[in-house]
């Protein structure tokens, strides 16, 4: 006969703060990604401590700490995503998503802009478009092309100047491209 299933006793104030410092110690996060997964806990779990939970006001405690940096986590993040060849959208919809607020993102859309031609040519050689393809492409291609593109967040005007390149043109005016 199976074992019947044990589940866990509803939260306290206590427990708000373990998990926390437990996710923060596991995770980089933001504030309001800390504060939807205690809520996720909360839901689960359920409450039986005195009063309301605020996993916001907790979640300020641990920024207040010094365990949570929104702009810490947000200039990681653009940096990682333009490594990966994510345009300016992409990585401002992802900053959106991670919480970060308005004025922290704004400020690093300066980043952002600056490196949008080399992350658009670093997403063209991972996925061997425009200069970095074996061969040049068909009509159907091209339009396959430039929605990855766009996917990927890339403005329309770099979009079409990286896929008017003939393969294996040289990049000598371009600026520098990493490999992925």
């Amino acid at each position: 006969m199976p074992e019947p299933s044990r589940s866990k006793p509803p939260l306290v104030a206590a427990d708000l703060d373990r998990l926390a410092l437990r996710y923060v110690e596991r995770f980089a996060t933001t504030r309001a990604r800390l504060a939807a997964y205690l809520t996720r806990k909360l839901r689960e779990r359920g409450w039986a401590g005195e009063g309301m939970p605020d996993p916001m006001a907790v979640a300020e405690r641990m920024a207040a700490r010094g365990y949570v940096d929104d702009r810490s986590f947000a200039e990681a993040r653009v940096r990682s995503m333009g490594r990966r060849g994510l345009g300016a959208r992409r990585v401002e919809m992802a900053l959106r998503h991670d919480g970060i607020d308005a004025d922290d993102s704004a400020d690093l859309a300066e980043a952002i802009e600056a490196d949008a031609f080399r992350s658009a040519l670093v997403f063209a050689r991972r996925r061997r478009f425009g200069p970095f393809a074996v061969s040049l492409s068909d009509r159907d291609l091209r339009k396959k092309q430039v929605a990855a593109f766009l996917r990927a967040g890339h403005p329309p005007e770099i979009v079409h100047r990286i896929l008017q390149m003939m393969p294996g043109e040289e990049l000598d005016d371009l600026p520098e491209v990493g490999h992925s």
